[in-house]
């Protein structure tokens, strides 16, 4: 086979090529200044966001590509200008086949006509004939799943059917390349197992598929190559567990710029933390700095004590907001005492977002004996245990309280829902938590009423 015969089989096999794209937005400090720039053209009034630095990429056919990034990094700007919802300031973007996206749901709906008509307008826009949406509709109205409401304008629709039904019209159209942002989670639980099974398909036949999420999960499970975006620029490009793991660092702030150590640098910590003092970056404090902190963090007690720092480590010491549910973690909390006190409770615990306590302990319940302690002592407290939930997202709480004199329960101080923190799963799990069982299968043979 000859060069020019095998490059002309590479290009065929490529699904997408972009080639140094940029997209800027211009950033006016005052309204005035848009209208003074409007008038006299010469006049320039306006700053620049650079959105999309000089980016290039290439998908091969068949690939699932998982595209990562912190919020604000480029990656919706990226899918809209693949799909031409932006126009780019600079670059090429060439693709091979039909593309539907999944980026924001039931743009192409018309509140006021119904359901079922409005399969036939998102099929035109999609570039389908009616021939060809009436081969599909059935396919569509089985997917959405939404009764007799099908016949009903879209505008009296609760937000979970419009979601079904808006999934449903775009999944079905058989399309080259699938582009999906942060979509796959719509409707109640039967719903979402359709969705990734109709996922799961595409993968199969070998569709593909440009994914972006904040599943970490998502990402292990279903793709076969992952990138990560920072302002604008792609810095990773490889396998995917390489790159879920160096996003997770991102995630706390442990990227090249820090010392092997993972200290922020104090420019870095005071744009974090408003509150830092340059004197207090040394490797025993601080820990809460590298993670995801709420900034709507409850906060109360009488004072006694204050717990002044949190963080969450693997086995090895190491920074991690991203907890596999099969593998130990330290969570780490850090109290100073400014009255004497006598056998303190620690305690730490696991919320969902919805507030749901999923899971804690404290010193009380383990029975350990924690001592006495005066003012100006400070400590440190280690839970390690496996974090068994279900995938998803978390907050932990860490506290101090003690019975006093009276033998009444008081809160020196509480940090509830101080850090946020992600679970992640490499099987799936069937309700709140994960159960790893040993299952035996015998089979028996014969007539069940022999003795």
């Amino acid at each position: 086979m000859n060069e020019e015969n095998k490059e002309k089989i590479e290009e065929k096999d490529i699904a997408l090529k972009i080639e140094h794209l940029s997209k800027s937005y211009k950033m006016f400090h005052r309204k005035k200044d848009r209208i003074i720039e409007t008038i006299f053209p010469a006049v320039q009034r306006h700053g620049v966001f650079e959105a999309m630095h000089d980016f290039n990429l290439e998908v091969r056919r068949g690939e699932v590509l998982g595209i990562l990034g912190k919020n604000g990094a480029g990656k919706s700007t990226l899918l809209k200008m693949i799909t031409g919802v932006v126009t780019p300031t600079a670059g090429t973007i060439k693709a091979n086949g039909k593309i539907s996206s999944l980026l924001e749901l039931g743009t192409a709906f018309n509140p006021e006509l119904t359901g079922i008509e409005n399969i036939y307008q998102h099929g035109q826009v999609m570039g389908l004939t009616n021939k060809e949406i009436k081969e599909k509709e059935q396919e569509i109205i089985d997917f959405a799943d939404i009764g007799d409401h099908l016949h009903q304008p879209v505008k009296t629709y609760s937000s979970g059917m419009f979601a079904r039904l808006a999934f449903a019209c775009a999944i079905n159209v058989d399309p080259d390349i699938l582009i999906v942002d942060e979509v796959l989670s719509v409707g109640d639980m039967a719903f979402q197992l359709k969705c990734f099974k109709k996922f799961q398909q595409f993968k199969e036949k070998g569709k593909t598929i440009l994914f972006v999420t904040h599943s970490i999960t998502d990402v292990l499970r279903n793709c076969t190559r992952t990138i990560i975006i920072d302002s604008g620029r792609k810095i990773f490009d490889g396998g995917v567990k390489e790159g879920v793991e160096k996003y997770k660092k991102i995630i706390v702030g442990l990227d090249e710029k820090q010392s092997k150590e993972g200290i922020l640098t104090d420019d870095e910590l005071m744009k974090k933390n408003p509150n830092f003092k340059k004197e207090d970056n040394n490797k025993d404090s601080l820990w809460k700095t590298h993670f995801n902190e709420n900034p709507n963090v409850i906060d109360y007690g009488n004072g006694d004590a204050e717990v002044i720092d949190y963080g969450v480590f693997d086995e090895d010491g190491n920074y991690i907001s991203v907890v596999e549910n099969d593998k130990k973690v330290v969570l780490k909390s850090k109290i100073m005492f400014k009255k004497d006190v006598k056998e303190p409770i620690f305690t730490m615990t696991v919320k969902d977002f919805k507030g749901l306590e999923m899971a804690g302990t404290n010193t009380l319940i383990e029975k350990i004996a924690t001592g006495d302690f005066k003012k100006g002592d400070i400590v440190t407290v280690e839970f390690k245990q496996v974090i068994n939930v279900a995938p998803g997202k978390y907050t932990l709480s860490f506290s101090c309280t003690h019975f006093n004199h009276r033998g009444e329960l008081e809160v020196l101080n509480r940090k509830y829902d101080a850090l946020l923190i992600e679970v992640l799963s490499m099987k799936d799990t069937v309700g709140l938590m994960r159960i790893d069982s040993d299952i035996k299968i015998e089979k028996v043979n014969g007539d069940l009423n022999e003795k």
